[in-house]
């Protein structure tokens, strides 16, 4: 450690100042000086690309019931993310083998490449229609016009949602993906809580009515789905139509605004994407990697698990850096903090995830992003900020909140 660094700022600390703006400096500072980090709170932190793609892949659990007691897992459950019994504990997201491979098997079966394929007609029709509103009113915010109506109304189609009151379902899921984070006070516990019941109550008449209605769409073919004569169960499929709802937008609408303001503030790549139009899906690839909309992911520990001479005990909580490892200049080389949509190595960003646990909605987000940034860059030659960007102050989805553009010079 330098002469220059305190102990305390080597803590991995979301609550650093300037730390939502810009978390990327005090990733870096962690890379270089702790990588592997036993963090007085009771969880382990791992932040270099190598170390995290070797963890994501080394069939690790996600049950946070599986934590070995101690303040840690007494504070996770004080808080209520081990005693969730709600919209998001009976997912594939946070079970295991059997039941992960069972859950995951049957939402496979009707979320396959061909039918996100097909869905590229229905994504340049909305993204067109974004544009065409931005472009009337000059300036806009591009989260509120494109970055979220997009993912929402495919992921809605697709599932076959009948209309819903689309404002309050945002602000539960901003809400409930709270629970991917570390939460440290009551009022943030109790709002996920009270937002997770919501979210469940509205699923299960969404799943009601479906079942009066059924459509040549994904929420009628889960409700169908069988897997070795089995079927999904009423809190299990609540719980699958949730994950896929929230993290079907999401994350999406992360990837869109994070990439489009990386263009604004890196102009010689927004001219460069401008000019190479066929390199607009590894653009996206880089900005999966640059700025990555998922920045931690969990595991749990079953047995002991070494890494950089470090040994991680049975049962302990570990936050893999998703974040860190795409900006890691030991993979991705000296200039791994510069945005270059023609990098090479991009494709090989971690922010799905990877192992069992990789993204299953990998493929639909890259086409919603690829097809909404290089629609967007090429139709408006004079796009740019419209004011100050405002990020949403989450530590693990990170991406703006606010964002004014305008369209014309």
């Amino acid at each position: 450690m330098t002469d220059l660094i305190q102990p305390e700022e080597l803590l991995f600390n979301p609550f650093a100042p300037g730390f939502f703006d810009d978390p990327y400096p005090h990733y870096k500072m962690l890379r270089d000086e702790d990588p592997v980090q036993d963090h007085p709170l009771g969880f382990w932190f791992v932040s270099r690309f190598d170390d995290v793609s070797r963890l994501l892949k080394a069939g690790l659990s996600v049950e946070v019931g599986k934590l070995a007691p101690g303040p840690f897992s007494q504070q996770i459950e004080y808080f209520g993310e081990a005693g969730n019994a709600g919209a998001l504990n009976l997912s594939m997201l946070d079970r295991d083998p059997p039941d992960h491979t069972r859950l995951r098997s049957l939402v496979t079966k009707v979320f396959t490449r061909r039918a996100v394929a097909a869905l590229e007609p229905q994504i340049v029709r909305l993204v067109d229609e974004a544009l065409d509103r931005m472009a009337e009113k000059g300036s806009s915010d591009l989260v509120e016009e494109l970055a979220f109506p997009l993912p929402f109304a495919v992921i809605s189609e697709m599932l076959g949602m009948p209309p819903t009151d689309h404002a309050r379902i945002r602000e539960l899921s901003g809400t409930l993906v709270r629970s991917l984070e570390i939460v440290a006070d009551e009022e943030t516990a109790r709002a996920i809580m009270a937002a997770d019941a919501e979210l469940t109550g509205i699923t299960r008449d969404l799943i009601a009515w479906k079942r009066d209605h059924p459509a040549d769409d994904l929420l009628t073919a889960l409700i169908a789905a069988e897997h070795d004569g089995q079927v999904l169960d009423g809190d299990e499929l609540v719980a699958q139509v949730v994950l896929l709802y929230v993290a079907g937008h999401e994350t999406t609408v992360n990837l869109i605004a994070n990439g489009v303001t990386a263009l604004l503030r890196n102009p010689d790549q927004l001219a460069l994407l401008r000019a190479r139009p066929d390199l607009a899906a590894n653009a996206v690839e880089e900005f999966l990697r640059y700025d990555s909309p998922v920045q931690q992911t969990r595991r749990v520990t079953t047995e002991p698990y070494a890494v950089a001479g470090k040994e991680i005990p049975p049962g302990t909580f570990v936050l893999a850096c998703l974040a860190s490892a795409n900006r890691d200049e030991r993979f991705f080389g000296p200039d791994a903090g510069r945005l270059r949509i023609d990098r090479p190595e991009a494709r090989h960003q971690v922010s799905f995830g990877a192992g069992p646990h990789h993204c299953l909605g990998a493929a639909l987000a890259r086409l919603e992003g690829q097809v909404a940034i290089s629609r967007l860059v090429r139709r408006f030659p004079d796009l740019g900020f419209a004011g100050e960007l405002e990020w949403n102050g989450r530590i693990n989805l990170r991406g703006p909140a606010k964002f004014p553009v305008t369209v014309h010079a």
